[in-house]
């Protein structure tokens, strides 16, 4: 029996609006460097990956999340004491030199961005799932609404079908 056996599952805290905002090509898992209060507040489901976005910069080699917001957590006490962290700091990210790179590459394309999709826990290390996005026009939102609306509809009636 391990440690955290007893404990509940971990959270996965996940993007949802990106889905619809974007079209999202390829994808990609990349390991997020958290302070303690941070995890704690991870853990917990302080978060919000919703105004989040990464950036990454071939010269210096680096990956980076914005505006993402982790709580504060509150049994660590208040801001100003130095135990606690800022809820939207700027985090680095964890990939290899080639994966930078090519994400680098791919974001200097006009119309692409980087977005976070969700973040979760993996054999005890906190991870990020990022994609490659381009912005979704007007009509593409209306046609996912659509097709949400249409599949809830299926779903509907065949679940009026089988209580029958």
């Amino acid at each position: 029996m391990g440690k955290r056996d007893d404990k509940a599952p971990e959270p996965t805290i996940e993007n949802r609006r990106a889905r619809f905002e974007y079209t999202i090509g390829e994808t990609f898992e990349v390991g997020i460097a958290l302070r303690g209060t941070e995890v704690k507040s991870v853990r917990a489901g302080f978060v919000s990956l919703a105004e989040g976005y990464v950036r990454a910069s071939a010269n210096p080699l680096e990956l980076t999340l914005h505006s993402a917001n982790i709580g504060e957590y509150a049994p660590a006490g208040p801001l100003g004491n130095g135990r606690q962290h800022a809820p939207t700091r700027v985090r680095p990210l964890l990939a290899h030199k080639k994966e930078i790179l090519k994400l680098a590459k791919e974001s200097d394309v006009k119309g692409m961005t980087i977005v976070p999709l969700k973040l979760y826990f993996k054999n005890g290390f906190a991870k990020l799932l990022i994609g490659v996005a381009k912005g979704k026009a007007k009509h593409d939102k209306r046609d996912s609404i659509k097709d949400r609306e249409a599949k809830r509809d299926m779903d509907r009636a065949m679940t009026r079908k089988s209580h029958r």
